[in-house]
């Protein structure tokens, strides 16, 4: 039996564009003109994905998201411009339960560039997540959205001796979110994080998130020293790399990887990286939620060199394909909830 896909955008020609795309590869597909049209449709019919676009007239994207994972919770895909301003929009979505995103040109031309593959990736991926999962997570974001703390730019911080390496993709901003407003001020490590994410809506999510933490959270750059309590966002469009200078210093550096890689940044390339500057005693190694196998292969050669690795499992993880992967290969010391990872992170001595 065919999934059915429901498609909402204000535009006519981006409705046709999708709809010709999705049916092609087998969908059914209904369509919505802007939120009010979708919260109807979506709460009388049981749809496997949804496609949202967040800027229209009547009822805007965010707005229908909400209304919808409260009412019939479906997997939903916002569809975003690449701007600042609609960065910040679909870092709310998925605060409100949808799952994933994809770039949208300026110019939406969906048979002519690479989205069309990413639309469709994303689609068969979300359509394999449980209702119950998705419940849970938008009960969860919906109920989290007060304010926090924010910084405190008074802890003194020093140079990190540890550090804490986090992968994710798909399903995993919202739990980068709960790692860093859960972490004090003062915490004793520095944290590295790849996220997979377009080139310029890493800056605005490290810029969200520190302005949610007593941590600082900012995105990496070339010549920074890692410090205690401070995150850091792998820079989209380069990977993160780890390089000692003469005196001794680790500095951050954002970089090109000698072998080609399918994301940009890579999980396993911050992995590997890792490996090269630091001791294995020094790390810990965790691998959360996401499609495909990136950083994998960077767990087992950490795990192999004697570091400890964690990966999210199966009962937990919006999608379990990276820590599967990583556990199949024999890289994971621990599978545990997100939960646990938390909690592990939080109290990392």
């Amino acid at each position: 039996m065919p999934k059915k896909a429901l498609i909402v955008d204000d535009s006519a020609l981006v409705r046709k564009q999708l709809t010709e795309l999705i049916q092609a590869d087998g969908f059914e597909v209904d369509t919505a003109k802007n939120g009010q049209d979708a919260v109807e449709k979506a709460t009388a019919n049981n749809y496997d994905a949804i496609t949202m676009d967040i800027n229209m007239p009547v009822m805007d994207g965010l707005s229908a998201t909400e209304i919808i994972m409260q009412e019939n919770p479906t997997p939903i895909l916002m569809i975003s411009s690449l701007t600042t301003g609609d960065a910040s929009a679909t870092f709310d979505a998925l605060d409100l339960g949808a799952v994933d995103y994809v770039g949208k040109p300026g110019t939406f031309n969906v048979g002519l560039n690479q989205t069309s593959d990413d639309i469709l990736e994303k689609l068969h991926t979300i359509v394999k997540i449980p209702k119950r999962r998705l419940k849970a997570h938008s009960h969860k974001r919906i109920n989290s959205m007060e304010a926090s703390a924010g910084n405190n730019s008074t802890v003194q911080k020093e140079e990190a001796k540890s550090f804490i390496l986090i992968g994710a993709s798909t399903g995993g901003p919202s739990l980068i979110e709960d790692i860093c407003k859960a972490l004090p001020a003062n915490f004793p490590h520095a944290i590295c994080i790849v996220q997979h994410m377009p080139e310029k809506f890493t800056a605005s999510f490290a810029s969200r998130l520190n302005s949610l933490s007593q941590v600082e959270v900012i995105e990496s750059k070339n010549g920074d020293i890692p410090m205690t309590g401070t995150v850091y966002i792998a820079k989209g469009g380069s990977h993160l790399h780890f390089t000692k200078k003469v005196s001794g210093k680790i500095v951050l550096k954002n970089g090109v990887s000698r072998v080609e890689r399918f994301f940009v940044p890579s999980v396993d390339e911050m992995f590997d990286s890792a490996l090269t500057v630091f001791e294995s005693s020094q790390l810990l190694t965790i691998l959360l939620t996401g499609i495909g196998d990136d950083g994998a292969n960077g767990m087992v050669a950490i795990k192999q060199a004697g570091g400890y690795t964690i990966a999210e499992n199966e009962e937990s993880a919006t999608v379990y394909g990276m820590p599967k992967e990583a556990t199949l290969r024999g890289g994971t010391s621990e599978q545990m909830p997100f939960k646990r990872i938390l909690q592990r992170i939080v109290s990392h001595k």
